[in-house]
């Protein structure tokens, strides 16, 4: 069986490349290329045919959401284009989340809120002008946090189904974050010279560097299988251990990042400093990776006998 990605999927991902190489000068400039992908229609892309959506399968979106975190795109990406369709599953104007900006989250906190058309906390949803906000500091400047109080609705859909694909989408996300500082830590180690050599040249370094290769090349194959997991109605254990995976080789690019930078990493000069709070910030979305490997060891067989 062939498991490889199909041309209209990379395709979708290779449209989204474009979209963040031309319309986002960096990363601090928030939402500045939601317009264009907008246009491209990458935010019904799950929103059923007859509502106005594309009717697509959330493998289908997730090369496009690995692009998303190798361009650090700011904003409520996951909200709005995955967990939207299902929150506001049969809302008559679904068609129009191509047009509207959407916060979600299980608990109070919210990413980007204030960036938000439609804001979702627990089992309510509400318009921006019936929410209040108050942000709560938080690693990344580009991910902003709020805790909300609104005035809302009842959720015409549930997290039931939204919430294991937000997971396995921000495991998509941390992929192409990590593809991004590896990446990046290569091309500096083969410049960066030390007592007159490149200092990717030392063994150290190599071995570090292909540490996070590994750690990505281990992570991928388990977010495509979440992602067909939740798609088959299957979702639990693969959608954990793609969440924990993902997190774990996230943080180790950036932590090698940081070192094969040193100090000029956290700079200003350089804007690696985004992908590092990326890679931090989406580690602990929906679930960190310690959460994620203890549901990955219940659901194993025989779980109860190793409490």
């Amino acid at each position: 069986m062939n498991f490889a990605f199909t041309d209209d999927q990379l395709a979708l991902a290779a449209t989204v490349r474009d979209i963040l190489r031309a319309h986002r000068p960096s990363p601090s400039h928030r939402a500045s290329a939601w317009p264009a992908l907008t246009e491209a229609g990458c935010f019904v892309s799950l929103v059923p045919e007859s509502a106005g959506g594309l009717g697509l399968d959330l493998i289908d979106l997730i090369p496009a959401l690995e692009e998303t975190g190798r361009g650090c795109l700011p904003g409520p990406v996951v909200e709005t284009a995955v967990a939207a369709p299902y929150l506001l599953e049969g809302l008559a104007d679904l068609a129009k989340l191509g047009t509207l900006v959407v916060s979600a989250a299980p608990g109070t906190l919210a990413p980007d809120a204030d960036l938000a058309d439609l804001v979702v906390s627990g089992d309510l949803v509400a318009t921006r002008e019936r929410v209040r906000l108050a942000e709560v500091p938080g690693i990344d400047p580009c991910r902003r946090m709020f805790e909300v109080t609104l005035t809302g609705t009842p959720l015409p859909g549930s997290w039931d189904r939204a919430l294991p694909r937000a997971v396995v989408a921000t495991a998509a996300q941390l992929l192409g974050v990590a593809r991004h500082l590896l990446d990046t830590s290569v091309a500096y180690a083969g410049v960066r010279t030390q007592f007159g050599a490149p200092i990717g040249s030392f063994q150290a370094v190599k071995h570090q560097l292909a540490d996070v290769a590994i750690a990505v090349e281990f992570a991928a194959p388990l977010v495509y299988r979440a992602a067909l997991s939740v798609g088959a109605g299957q979702a639990g254990r693969d959608v954990s251990a793609a969440k924990a995976a993902a997190g774990e080789a996230a943080a180790l690019a950036a932590r090698t990042a940081s070192q094969v930078h040193g100090a000029i990493g956290y700079t200003h000069e350089l804007d690696l400093r985004f992908w590092l709070h990326r890679a931090w910030s989406l580690s602990a979305a929906y679930g960190g990776a310690a959460a994620h490997r203890a549901a990955v060891r219940d659901a194993l067989p025989g779980a109860a006998r190793f409490p």
